[in-house]
């Protein structure tokens, strides 16, 4: 068994601390239920694709995306998802 080389002490108290257990989320029920399906959509099998948007609308997307957490890529599909199972719709 290797022994794990830690970068600091501070790293080295972290990991003792969550291996402790002394970590307890303050996500709500609903907010983890969400994750949750985040994590189970975005294991499933994905295809690429290219799209053209306006350089603002991107930024937009991303500053976004910092807010959520998450990469804008991800953003993008939830949103797509999101709109292709009724639960968003475009309002003009």
């Amino acid at each position: 068994m290797t022994k794990v080389q830690y970068i600091d002490k501070e790293e080295m108290e972290l990991t003792k601390s969550l291996e402790a257990e002394e970590w307890v989320s303050d996500l709500t029920k609903k907010e983890n239920k969400q994750y949750e399906e985040y994590a189970r959509n975005s294991l499933t099998k994905q295809k690429r694709i290219n799209i053209r948007m306006t350089e603002r609308d991107l930024k937009k997307i991303q500053a976004k995306a910092i807010e959520e957490g998450l990469p804008y890529q991800s953003l993008i599909s939830m949103l797509i998802h999101k709109y292709n199972e009724g639960k968003i719709s475009i309002q003009s």
